[in-house]
């Protein structure tokens, strides 16, 4: 195993530390685009006739372009100083530049259109490697005139800059309510005692998920659910709308360019979707299996709102979490303060990893390294069965706590792509979870997102970059930390480390009235779902021409038209949530991909039959089989290797109706 990447030493809160880790993202960026650059001039004078050495200086090439990115992505959406995120993002600029330079150079296109495909036989990794860049070139427009080019590369550096604009807009836009201690009735007394009153007799409540969403779920106070509600889905606005306006139109423009009727068939080309036309088909599709399940589901919950607002004929958009656990408390007996009690921070994440240890045969090391932050938790992770037994697999960190200037959501950060021989895969999970007790809701989101971490560290043992980490179809990436989740809803899983203060294990009945519970909101969740990609979609295929003096569209109209056509919910008068939903940036007009994969993560853990979530057969053939492969090939095939036949819609729809 090569060694592990060696972050600074210096204390990244302090003038000087800062400065010490802003020297270092320049010269890590640096050093890495320059060895890419060294590498990619070898290949213009390779021998053609060694077509797999010119696909490896290739490869190796895109690896040092990767770290210089990775550093930038990550460390611009994490570091608590804001002079090292903006040198961040800076190297992932230039490393995006750089890649876009590199797509649009005809002497690189013709070198590997020059390549001879049959001198790969018999290694079919090159072959596809092969394929891939060709294609890569293609999309690019690469055989388009030189002034054509030089607009693609004006296009690509823009849209980079707009990327990490909206995303630091809806990262930075946190919003405050402050209210009278008695408005917070309902609230968990923990969560109290971490809201203390000021000097002002107030209290500070913020838009950041651990205020935000236990004021929406547990407040009596309706008003404060309402400004609270306001205030969250306001985040971004207006500062975002004409960047996405901006983004949008030259997502279209660069789609168009090269050869593209829109850009969802731009972007659906390399999906497992395959069209872009495919994408509102698939959407209707949920939507119309979703149909009678959220009548249901509205139905349960408007005669419960009926019992406080007599009037009512449809439930306010602010009051829908707290009716949500009304209904779970009174017809399921779920008490949601009560289930909170199980989940400790600390016990839930080392029972993450004993969890996942167990079922992938893994072993994780705390260890004491360099970090920019004191709140993150550093792991090596060891093989702990199978031939590999002992092998250093990787290093992971664990960033899961609220914190000024960091990133608003829940991801994964690819820090080092991993290649057997060359650097050992390392990732980073960036979460905001509260220190203390954890909704059920977010352990089974960190159970989701340490899916995605585990893909990146056991798929970094192969030998190309381009294949390394979850380097498979964006439609298929959501599928495995979706089916992760599973294992966050098993009693005996559960009881392992879900336990009270008093070191009670949690119920197993409770445990299935919680399941019941989850079940009894599945139509809201799919059609919420569907709202969100039905979104993503129509923003990016009908966007308005604004290079040709053309009125740029009004997204809040084209937004409530949507809602209207597709979510569980209306809209909220004044509000414009498309303005801080981040996914519009990285997953752009893909967002059915979470309910695509959805519908493939039933599908898969339709394998592990009840009872045996930790059949060492079954869990070691889906992660050698799935998760170790990467991108060695099409996500269908991965799949159908591993169940033995092709996935299909059965699961999923028997789940829905469930």
């Amino acid at each position: 195993m090569t060694d592990l990447l060696a972050l600074p030493a210096a204390d990244p809160t302090t003038t000087e530390g800062s400065a010490a880790w802003a020297a270092w993202v320049g010269e890590r960026a640096a050093s890495e685009l320059a060895a890419a650059r060294a590498l990619v001039e070898q290949v213009r004078t390779a021998d053609p006739g060694d077509p797999r050495a010119v696909l490896r200086l290739w490869d190796r090439a895109g690896g040092h372009l990767g770290n210089a990115a990775a550093v930038g992505s990550l460390l611009g959406n994490v570091h608590p100083a804001l002079e090292v995120r903006d040198i961040a993002e800076t190297a992932e600029q230039d490393a995006q530049r750089l890649a876009t330079e590199w797509s649009l150079d005809r002497g690189l296109y013709d070198v590997f259109a020059a390549l001879d495909a049959d001198a790969l036989a018999g290694d079919p990794l090159a072959q596809r490697m092969l394929a891939k860049v060709r294609n890569d070139f293609r999309r690019s427009g690469v055989d388009r005139d030189e002034e054509t080019r030089a607009r693609i590369s004006a296009i690509s550096e823009r849209l980079t800059q707009l990327d990490q604009e909206f995303s630091k807009v809806a990262r930075d836009d946190v919003r405050t309510v402050r209210v009278a201690p008695d408005r917070l009735a309902g609230l968990p007394e923990d969560w109290r005692a971490e809201h203390p009153v000021d000097e002002d007799g107030l209290v500070t409540v913020t838009t950041d998920y651990p205020d935000a969403i236990p004021v929406r779920m547990f407040a009596r106070d309706q008003g404060l659910r309402r400004d609270i509600t306001t205030a969250f889905l306001e985040r971004g606005w207006p500062t975002a709308e004409p960047l996405l306006t901006e983004m949008f139109a030259l997502r279209h423009e660069l789609a168009t360019t090269v050869g593209f009727e829109d850009w969802p068939s731009y972007d659906a080309d390399v999906k497992m979707i395959g069209t872009g036309a495919a994408i509102p088909e698939f959407i209707d599709r949920i939507a119309d299996a979703a149909a009678d399940p959220l009548e249901r589901d509205l139905a349960v919950l408007l005669e419960r709102y009926r019992r406080d607002f007599p009037d009512a004929t449809a439930i306010e958009p602010f009051d829908a979490s707290h009716y949500q656990e009304l209904v779970r408390a009174e017809q399921y007996q779920v008490d949601s303060q009560q289930v909170r009690t199980y989940f400790d921070f600390t016990r839930v994440r080392q029972g993450l990893l004993e969890v996942t240890g167990r079922l992938f045969g893994l072993r994780y090391e705390p260890v004491q390294v360099a970090s920019w932050h004191a709140d993150v938790a550093s792991y090596d992770v060891y093989a702990a069965r199978g031939e590999r037994e002992g092998a250093l697999l990787g290093r992971i960190y664990l960033d899961l706590h609220a914190r000024d200037g960091k990133y608003k959501h829940a991801a994964q950060f690819t820090l080092v792509d991993g290649v057997a021989g060359l650097q050992a895969p390392e990732g980073v999970l960036v979460c905001n979870f509260s220190r203390g007790l954890m909704e059920h809701d977010h352990v089974v989101t960190l159970f989701h997102e340490f899916g995605h971490l585990l893909h990146h560290v056991l798929a970094g043992h192969g030998d190309w970059f381009r294949f390394a980490g979850v380097a498979t179809e964006w439609d298929f990436v959501e599928a495995p930390s979706q089916m992760l989740e599973e294992w966050a809803w098993d009693a005996e899983v559960l009881q392992s480390f879900a336990t009270d203060a008093s070191c009670a294990p949690i119920p197993a009945e409770l445990v299935a009235k919680m399941r019941a519970a989850d079940d009894y909101g599945k139509g809201i969740y799919a059609r919420t779902q569907m709202f969100y990609a039905a979104m993503s979609y129509w923003f990016h295929r009908d966007p308005a021409d604004t290079s040709a003096g053309a009125t740029p569209p009004d997204l809040t109209e084209r937004m409530i038209e949507l809602q209207g056509r597709y979510a569980a919910l209306p809209y909220l008068e004044g509000t414009h949530m498309f303005a801080s939903f981040g996914h519009l940036g990285g997953y752009s007009s893909g967002y059915y991909t979470y309910m695509w994969s959805l519908v493939i993560a039933k599908d898969l853990f339709s394998a592990f039959s009840d009872g045996a979530l930790f059949d060492p057969e079954v869990a070691g053939r889906y992660r050698d089989r799935v998760l170790a492969r990467g991108g060695e090939a099409d996500a269908a095939d991965l799949v159908a290797d591993f169940l033995g036949r092709e996935y299909s819609f059965d699961a999923y729809g028997r789940w829905l109706r469930r």
